[in-house]
């Protein structure tokens, strides 16, 4: 698969879905108990944030290494939102419907960040191929 060239992070759907996930789970965490409001509440917000601000670091960075890093804290930041979530289902303070929805909408992104990250993954093995690492005469 061919990685496309992109520029400009904010054309990335990728990027684009993160910033609604994060839309959600800010309206999400509005319904969260006052007393939750340094706990779950900050919690969930802060790794969301991460999600999208890690995809454009990422792009922003000189070499596909440091994006497909910043890719894989993307997708440890959004492990930490669906594991919130569902502790706040759990919890009660959101209905089971409203968690089904924002977990398609992290499902549905998670597999994005993964194809992305193949794809780099890819495109950094075809490079290095290009590039071989001289053996040593010993």
């Amino acid at each position: 698969m061919e990685v496309p060239v992109i520029s400009d992070y904010r054309e990335l759907r990728v990027w684009q879905d993160a910033m609604a996930l994060a839309e959600s789970i800010y309206a999400m965490t509005r319904q969260l108990p006052v007393d939750e409001r340094f706990g779950l509440t900050a919690q969930l917000r802060r790794a969301v944030v991460s999600i999208a601000s890690c995809i454009a670091e990422g792009n922003a960075r000189s070499s596909t290494r440091d994006y497909l890093r910043f890719l894989s804290m993307s997708a440890g930041s959004l492990a930490e939102v669906e594991t919130q979530t569902l502790l706040a289902e759990r919890l009660g303070y959101v209905s089971s419907s409203d968690a089904a929805a924002l977990l398609n909408a992290m499902h549905s992104l998670a597999r994005q960040l993964q194809t992305l990250r193949k794809a780099l993954s890819n495109k950094l093995a075809t490079n290095s191929s290009l590039f071989p690492v001289p053996r040593s005469p010993l």
